[in-house]
C-alpha cells in the first residue's frame, strides 16, 4: 500500500498555509497562498480547497495516498459538526466547512480552534512530541492556549476549553479591562500588548527609563531594555512573568500536566523570561504537583498550526 499523508491547513486572514505532513507528524511540503477575504467565504473555501490540491500535484504524492485533511482557523468553531461559527478575521457566520471542503475534496475534513490545532501541532511533532498530557501557551498580541489530555484536544462542552488568556489571574485592585469585556485576565498582563501597554502607561507617568514611544514600542525592546539594566522595563517583566508563572500553578493543581509548552512572539525573549516563570511557577504550586513538570519553549514555530491540523486526522 502506497505511504499515506495529511494535510494541514491553517487559515490566515491574509494567506492561508498549507502542508503534507506524514503520519508521524513530519512536515513535508508547505504552500502558501493568498486567503482573498476580499471576495467573501466561498472564495476563501474554493482558495483552501485549490491550494490542498495543488500542494499535492507539486510533490511526489498523489491524492489517493491523502488520509484526511485539517484545519485551524481563529474564531468560535462548531466542533462535531465543522461549522465557523464566527470568525471576525474571516467574516465567517455559520459557514459549515467541512461539509463544503469534504464536498469538494472527497476527504475526511476536521475543523478546529487555531490555538488549539497549534498546541496539538507541538504536542504531536514539536516539543511535546511522546508526552500524553500537555498544556500549550502561545503569547503573542493575546494570549492564546491548548490543553492536550492522552494526546487529544481537550475541547470543553462549548469549545472554550484552554482560553488561557482569560483567565482572571490579577487582582481586582491591578486589574484592567480585558477585550472580552472580563476584568484581570492573564492577557492583559503576559501578552505583548499587554507589555506593550504596561511600558506606555509608564513613559506616561514620566519614569526614568529608556524606554521611548518614538516612533512606536515593541515588546522586544522592553525585554532588550530589561536585560540592559532598565528597572522600569525589569519591572514589566517581572509582572508579565509573575502572573504567567501563577497562572501555571493554577493549571497545574487542576490537570497535572507532564509539560507547559510556551510559545509566541513573547517566549523569543528566552531564558531570561522562562527562569522567572520556573521560579514563580516552583513558589506557588504544592510541591506533588509541579514534581516532574518541564517548563519549555516552543520548538515549530509558524509551522505549529499547519502540523497541528494534520494532526487532527491522526489523532482525532
Amino acid at each position: 500500500m502506497s505511504e499515506k499523508i495529511v494535510i494541514g491547513v491553517d487559515i490566515g486572514g491574509t494567506a492561508i498555509k498549507v502542508g503534507i505532513c506524514s503520519i508521524e507528524g513530519e512536515l513535508l511540503h508547505t504552500y502558501e497562498g493568498p486567503t482573498g477575504v476580499e471576495h467573501g467565504s466561498d472564495a476563501v473555501c474554493q482558495n483552501i480547497a485549490d491550494y490542498a490540491k495543488l500542494i499535492v500535484e507539486q510533490s511526489s504524492f498523489e491524492w489517493e495516498q491523502v488520509e484526511g485533511v485539517g484545519v485551524g482557523i481563529a474564531g468560535f468553531i462548531d466542533m462535531a459538526q465543522g461549522i465557523v461559527k464566527f470568525s471576525p478575521n474571516l467574516h465567517f457566520r455559520n459557514v459549515p466547512l467541512k461539509t463544503i471542503l469534504e464536498e469538494k475534496l472527497g476527504r475526511k475534513v476536521l475543523v478546529n480552534n487555531d490555538a488549539n490545532v497549534a498546541a496539538l501541532g507541538e504536542a504531536w511533532a514539536g516539543a511535546g512530541r511522546g508526552i500524553a498530557d500537555c498544556v500549550c501557551y502561545t503569547l503573542g498580541t493575546g494570549v492564546g492556549g491548548g490543553v492536550i489530555i492522552n494526546g487529544r484536544i481537550v475541547e470543553g462542552s462549548r469549545g472554550m476549553a484552554g482560553e488561557l488568556g482569560h483567565m482572571s489571574i490579577v487582582p481586582d485592585l491591578e486589574a484592567i479591562q480585558c477585550g472580552c469585556g472580563k476584568m484581570g485576565c492573564l492577557e492583559t498582563v503576559s501578552s505583548a500588548t499587554g507589555i506593550i501597554r504596561m511600558a506606555k502607561d509608564a513613559v506616561e507617568r514620566g519614569d526614568r527609563t529608556s524606554l521611548s514611544f518614538e516612533p512606536n514600542i515593541m515588546a522586544k525592546e522592553v525585554f532588550d531594555a530589561a536585560k540592559a539594566g532598565d528597572e522600569v522595563a525589569i519591572r514589566i517583566v517581572n509582572r508579565a512573568a509573575f502572573y504567567l508563572g501563577k497562572s501555571l500553578a493554577a493549571v497545574a493543581v487542576v490537570l497535572n500536566p507532564q509539560r507547559f509548552i510556551i510559545g509566541g512572539g513573547v517566549s523569543k525573549a528566552g531564558e531570561f523570561l522562562f527562569e522567572q516563570i520556573r521560579e514563580v511557577f516552583q513558589k506557588m504550586t504544592p510541591e506533588i504537583a509541579q514534581e516532574g513538570v518541564e517548563i519549555v519553549p516552543a520548538i515549530l514555530g509558524n509551522n505549529a498550526g499547519i502540523v497541528g491540523a494534520a494532526g487532527l486526522i491522526i489523532r482525532s
